[in-house]
């Protein structure tokens, strides 16, 4: 039986893409160790908010949208200011290099990257006013396989490392972590139209075999959103069963 670790109390988080799979998880376990979670997709996901009970609040956002970002972050002082983000929203169309267009690379751009520079710009000013903060964000173990039609979306996760390497830099003397975290293939509805012969081939490549579940990436979220990661930022945590090797 689980026991709920008081881990968040008093913490106010906002979770982005939290109306199904990994978002929603997030925002459940968060909500779980006491955060009071602002659950952000593009229609507000009530049903996420409505597992979370009374200290859940649904908003709209589209992350690509800076209006958008700032009428969030208005509503968002109604329940407190922002402690931690966490930055799960995502467009992942494949695509071969000649199929691309301009159009769809930047959507991708837009959805994947844009939204994390965003956040920060109506997160960061409430966290630095704490001296407190965490930034956490969505990227993929893909950046470390050799997965054809997917140069647009690698780019763009490769670059949210990249982004929470800098923040981390930027916000360190204000008490404020950035770090990654990169989940493997995760039984979504988003991977619910692959076959099970494609979902095989993927975890006979890992240590563990068998496809993550959404739950399986939230230890990491909990862990990098806490008091007890203080002294870790600007760091890519894997989270696939063993499949990306480093080296």
């Amino acid at each position: 039986m689980k026991t709920s670790i008081r881990t968040h109390d008093g913490r106010v988080a906002l979770v982005t893409g939290a109306g199904q799979g990994i978002g929603q998880a997030i925002a459940l376990a968060l909500a779980e160790r006491g955060a009071r979670v602002i659950a952000t997709d593009l229609r507000p996901p009530n049903d996420t908010v409505e597992k979370i009970g009374p200290s859940g609040h649904a908003l709209e956002l589209d992350v690509t949208q800076e209006e958008q970002w700032r009428s969030v972050a208005g509503k968002a002082r109604e329940v407190g200011e922002v402690d931690i983000v966490v930055n799960n929203a995502g467009y992942f169309p494949n695509r071969s290099i000649d199929d691309l267009d301009l159009l769809t690379w930047r959507k991708t751009m837009a959805t994947n990257l844009d939204s994390h520079f965003l956040s920060v710009t109506y997160s960061l000013p409430g966290m630095r006013r704490k001296k407190w903060g965490r930034f956490v964000g969505i990227s993929s173990n893909m950046v470390g396989l050799a997965i054809p039609g997917m140069s647009h979306y690698i780019a763009t996760k490769m670059g949210i490392i990249g982004f929470m390497r800098g923040l981390a830099n930027d916000v360190a003397n204000d008490g404020i972590t950035a770090n990654a975290v990169l989940p493997g293939l995760i039984n979504t509805q988003a991977t619910a139209l692959q076959s099970e012969a494609e979902k095989r081939a993927t975890w006979g490549q890992q240590a563990i075999k068998r496809l993550g579940d959404p739950e399986d990436v939230t230890g990491a979220v909990l862990f990098l959103t806490s008091d007890d990661a203080a002294f870790i930022t600007g760091q890519a945590i894997v989270v696939d069963g063993g499949q990306y090797r480093i080296g």
